[in-house]
Parts: structure tokens; sequence; C-alpha cells
């Protein structure tokens, strides 16, 4: 096991006073606390049929989810230190994670909170948000169909894989962002409120090259009163991921 450096003692207490700001993990939940585990789907592999088939749900959320949780635990088993800051704690102070396991925090660590947010928002039927969120939508894009346009161009944009996202602020504010492979918002500190992913696995055997499609259909699967609740609960600082 590493000795416990000066450097990591530093890294603990950055990323504590970091983790003060931020909302704080409920691991039961989403298995954000070492050791990871895979969250189970909130609904059935083929809830989201036509739109998403239910081979591709059991793969992504079955082997790629899976993996990410995997690697990750492997990565930290010899880290407690490391491991016992939660994840998004650990996101949000990356460059002081030990440059050993850096990489491998990045990119499972991000994809393990990326997919753990993304299976929530799906399973619902689409359609647009209401009250104070749609409010919101309509105040920082202009409308609803803005947004979409905005969001699919975005993601259909983000050359290779990753995501695009939209963050929201203490303060209700909503922003677009895309990141690149397994990146999160996390990362700078920010709050995501809802995201499609954009890496070919989510969508190639039924759309193959056709990434716009897979994002034109990916709203008749979105349940808005999900994405509700996640934007009242950062407007308190308790989104959890």
């Amino acid at each position: 096991m590493p000795v416990l450096t000066r450097r990591t003692l530093l890294l603990t207490g950055a990323a504590a006073a970091t983790a003060a700001t931020l909302p704080r993990a409920r691991a039961d939940a989403t298995g954000l606390a070492y050791p990871f585990s895979l969250p189970a789907l909130p609904y059935a592999t083929n809830a989201n049929e036509p739109f998403i088939d239910a081979m591709t749900m059991e793969i992504h959320h079955g082997k790629h989810h899976a993996a990410y949780v995997t690697n990750l635990n492997a990565a930290l088993k010899d880290y407690p230190q490391v491991a016992a800051l939660g994840l998004p704690a650990m996101l949000a102070q990356l460059a002081q994670v030990p440059e050993g396991i850096r990489s491998a925090v990045r990119n499972n660590g991000g994809g393990h909170v990326n997919h753990s947010m993304f299976w929530q928002l799906m399973g619902g039927k689409g359609g647009e948000p209401s009250g104070p969120l749609a409010d919101a939508v309509t105040r920082d894009f202009g409308s609803f169909a803005a947004m979409k346009e905005q969001f699919n161009k975005a993601g259909a944009g983000r050359f290779g894989s990753g995501w695009v996202m939209v963050v929201v602020d203490r303060e209700g504010k909503l922003s677009l962002t895309s990141t690149p492979n397994q990146d999160t918002p996390i990362m700078d500190a920010k709050m995501v409120l809802f995201g499609n992913d954009v890496w070919e696995h989510a969508y190639y055997l039924k759309y193959q090259n056709r990434r716009a499609d897979y994002l034109a259909a990916w709203w008749n699967v979105v349940d808005w009163g999900k994405i509700a609740d996640r934007y009242d609960a950062a407007k308190k600082g308790a989104l959890a991921l």
C-alpha cells in the first residue's frame, strides 16, 4: 500500500474542502462511494423502445458502464485515502489525484457518474418541461425548441466520443456544454441537470452512423419529471451527481 505522503494529505484536505461546497453523494442509491457499484436501471431494458432498443440498453449498461465501475475500483484499491473522498470530490480535484491513477479516475470515474446520471433521466414519455424548469429554459435559451436545437447541434458536432449536457448553478441558471470522452462538468465544480451520451455504443446498433437521428429520437424518452426534481435539488445544493 502506498505511503500516506504529504502530497496525498494535501489532496485529502483540498478535496475535502471542495467536497464541502459540492452536494453530498447518495452512495446507497448511486454507488458513488468506494467500493463503487453499478446502479440498477430504474426501468426495463425495453422501456425506451422503439427509440433506444433493448439490446443497446443491455450492452451499454451491463457491459460498458459495468466496465467503468470495475476499472475504477481496481485503480483505487491501493489508494484508500483517495477512495475515501467519494467520487464527486475526487473528480473536482482531479489535478491532485496521484498521477499514476489520474487517467483511470478521469476516464472511469467520469464514465461512472455520467452514466449514473444518464439512466435516471430516461424511461419517460418526452414532451416538454413545465413549471419553474420550463420558465428557466425559456429565460436562458429563448424557448424549448431553441434549447433542443442548440443541444442537438452540440451533440452532433462533438468530434469522436463525448457528451452534450445542460448544467445548472445554485441560482437555477442553465447553460449548455459538451465534453470529450467521459469528462464531466463536475471536474469544473458544475452541476449537471441532464445530458446525452454521444459515444457510438449509445446508438450504433440502431442508428449506425446517424448520430443526428439518435439525438432527435432521444427526446422521446426523456423524463421531465425527474429532470425537474434535479433542477429543484440543484437550487437547494442537494444534487448528488
